[in-house]
């Protein structure tokens, strides 16, 4: 019994440190896009087309077979009226019906059935590239929000620090000021300053709930649910490439880019399609049918005419399209337009793809030279801080030139924490261009 109650509290232990650990886990980047990929709403709504895309290519294929179809009827007849079984006029009251199946076979439709199987096939595996292209997108999205939420993060830090660093000269000032050792201007003006480092704080605060919601949003999962995030390595070396090399290299890589190749030759399937209503077309029917009548003269039942009585026949059907009012004609040039439509959409996408690729490549440059000299301009004003600061508090200076010292110094540090990061998501997207994005 000892051990037994032992092992329940080792037991009890054990599942509390799993909790307590599990609870204080933190959340990666590549979590966030796993759970985004499994759980957003809006990229489960867009994988119904790559279903919707199988069914009608599917049912393509099925329009090869042949239809069967059968009938059954019965009534009542009053008055003078045929009967079924002899095709005589009767003048009196009965029942009547009758049953048919009916098989009906294409054999030729201008080749419409395989352009069709093919343009379908063309949208399936234009629908699996858009889909494809619709992750990377949400991957990106992700990683946008992560990082937005990692630099609000940074920021709220920072502005704690900044903070701190005036409530402590404020303290100073305030017993001086009571001691009649500090100038009232100075000590006034620094408690403004508190009060703008204060509503700093709280903006802040409200800029990381607002990403912090948006990434959970992403996820699918309400924000209280939403862990701490990991942080991001950050590196200033990456893989230089020219505007054109990344160009090409997003047009052979990108899936979207592969989609329009497939939108084009579907659109040139539909118009195959379209032509073939100018040809005849060749169908093979065949038929069974029986009739009843409730007043039969040779005085069989239901299931005896049913048996006695089977009409069986077979042709062929040949339609020949002389003049439909140029209804074939317009479907056709519509079908052209169509066509060309994709083409200036892919030359839309193609030419957005340049100029995105070459912003990407030149922003990549421009943050890599802002970075270092922020990094160099942080050195120099916290040196210039540090005089300041032995100056402000040996009486030698003001409020003014001490504020003015502080600001550039914050602003400094402010600015490299989002160039940082702003680095860092755009070395992703150059990743996804580049087709080298590993989430």
């Amino acid at each position: 019994m000892k051990n037994f109650v032992i092992l329940i509290v080792i037991f009890t232990i054990s599942c509390s440190t799993i909790t307590v650990g599990q609870t204080s886990a933190r959340l990666s980047l590549h979590e966030c896009v796993r759970l985004a990929v499994e759980h957003n709403p809006t990229l489960k709504q867009t994988e119904l087309n790559l279903y919707r895309n199988e069914v009608n290519y599917q049912q393509a294929r099925y329009n090869r077979l042949p239809s069967l179809e059968g009938n059954i009827e019965h009534g009542y007849n009053e008055g003078r009226s045929v009967n079924a079984t002899t095709n005589q006029f009767v003048n009196t009251s009965f029942f009547s019906g009758g049953q048919s199946l009916y098989l009906s076979a294409p054999i030729f439709n201008g080749f419409q059935i395989l352009h069709d199987i093919r343009r379908r096939a063309s949208a399936r595996e234009a629908g699996k590239l858009e889909f494809e292209g619709a992750v990377n997108e949400l991957k990106l999205d992700v990683i946008e929000a992560y990082v937005l939420v990692l630099t609000a993060q940074d920021m709220l830090l920072q502005t704690e620090g900044q903070l701190a660093v005036t409530r402590e000269n404020v303290d100073r000032m305030e017993i001086m000021q009571r001691e009649g050792a500090a100038d009232p201007g100075d000590f006034y003006d620094l408690k403004g300053q508190l009060r703008t480092d204060q509503n700093m704080l709280e903006t802040n605060k409200q800029v990381l709930y607002d990403r912090r919601l948006r990434l959970a949003a992403l996820l699918n999962m309400a924000i209280d649910e939403l862990p701490e995030l990991e942080p991001l390595p950050f590196s200033i070396d990456q893989k230089r490439y020219s505007g054109l090399e990344l160009y090409h290299t997003a047009i052979d890589v990108l899936p979207q880019f592969k989609a329009l190749n497939w939108r084009v030759k579907e659109a040139r399937q539909q118009i195959k399609v379209t032509k073939s209503d100018y040809y005849p077309s060749l169908s093979l029917a065949a038929s069974i049918q029986s009739r009843f009548s409730s007043i039969d003269e040779s005085g069989f039942n239901y299931w005896q005419q049913f048996r006695n009585y089977p009409a069986k026949g077979v042709s062929l059907n040949l339609r020949i399209p002389i003049f439909s009012k140029m209804r074939i004609r317009t479907q056709v040039k519509l079908a052209k337009l169509d066509l060309d439509e994709v083409k200036w959409e892919q030359e839309i996408q193609e030419n957005a793809l340049r100029e995105e690729t070459a912003k990407a490549v030149f922003s990549m440059k421009t943050l890599r030279e802002n970075v270092n000299n922020l990094r160099e301009q942080e050195q120099s004003y916290q040196e210039a801080f540090r005089i300041a600061q032995v100056h402000f508090d040996a009486g030698n200076s003001n409020s003014v030139v001490f504020l003015t010292a502080k600001n550039k110094l914050d602003n400094t540090r402010n600015a490299l924490v989002i160039k940082q990061y702003e680095w860092i998501m755009q070395k992703y997207i150059n990743d996804y261009y580049a087709g080298t994005l590993s989430l």
